[in-house]
């Protein structure tokens, strides 16, 4: 089993910062898929950021220029820097992991989720 742990929400200001950390624990795949997702209330479950075992990297349109994933492959930790919170970033955020190296940022691919992170954005 591969265990996600995610950190770092919060409230800030639009225009503001912050950083969302994942810690990933337990079983260690070769190849893999990472990622960030966000959910808003009444609204279904996007894909933000993904990262895989090639270094590869795809970020949503929505967030593109603005957020940046990373990863400490030593410390198994996944990285979401977020600048220039808006509004409309209002969400819980959720550290997603899957066992195959692929780019998507569709929800169903991922098997291994965290509890989520809230981050809330005022204007």
């Amino acid at each position: 089993q591969l265990q996600l742990v995610e950190s770092g929400g919060g409230s800030v200001q639009a225009g503001g910062s912050l950083r969302l950390s994942c810690a990933a624990s337990g079983y260690r795949p070769r190849f893999y898929s990472m990622g960030w997702f966000r959910q808003a209330p009444g609204k279904k479950r996007e894909g933000v950021a993904i990262i895989n075992s090639s270094s590869r990297t795809s970020v949503a349109g929505s967030v593109k220029g603005r957020f940046t994933i990373s990863e400490d492959n030593a410390k198994r930790i996944l990285y979401l820097q977020m600048n220039n919170l808006k509004p409309e970033d209002t969400a819980m955020y959720y550290c997603a992991a899957e066992s195959v190296e692929r780019l998507s940022l569709e929800a169903h691919d991922f098997t291994y989720w965290g509890q989520g992170t809230q981050v809330t954005v005022s204007s």
